[in-house]
């Protein structure tokens, strides 16, 4: 007949490990070890994975800013004003005449009876 554990005593003296049915024991007792080895190893990752992405968002943030700001000087510095007012200080003063448009016309060349044949 199988040797019951009738009291908590029993299991405080851990005769429950060394009696006849002890191998279903251990192996249920490795088995939540192991268990709870994986159930911390994937809450460690989680949480560093939560840390990186927090660092990665609070970068892509400063960067986002840092862009802003870069473009923005480049916006004021490209201005005719801001050009204008640089060269004035070098003694280069802008043209009191608008600029004219010169237009270059291609004179057209007799194409041969061979090139029209060939395109």
């Amino acid at each position: 007949m199988k040797n019951k554990i009738s009291s908590p005593g029993d299991i405080i003296k851990a005769k429950i490990l060394v009696n006849e049915n002890s191998a279903k024991t251990w192996a249920f007792i490795i088995y939540v070890i192991i268990l709870s080895l994986l159930l911390i190893g994937n809450t460690q990752s989680y949480e560093a994975k939560v840390f990186k992405i927090a660092k990665l968002t609070h970068e892509v943030k400063m960067l986002r800013a840092e862009f802003v700001d870069t473009r923005s000087e480049l916006m004021e510095l490209k201005m005719e004003s801001t050009i204008t007012k640089n060269l004035e200080e070098d003694g280069i003063f802008p043209s009191e005449t608008p600029a004219t448009k010169i237009k270059v016309t291609r004179e057209v060349e007799k194409e041969s009876f061979w090139d029209k044949l060939w395109r």
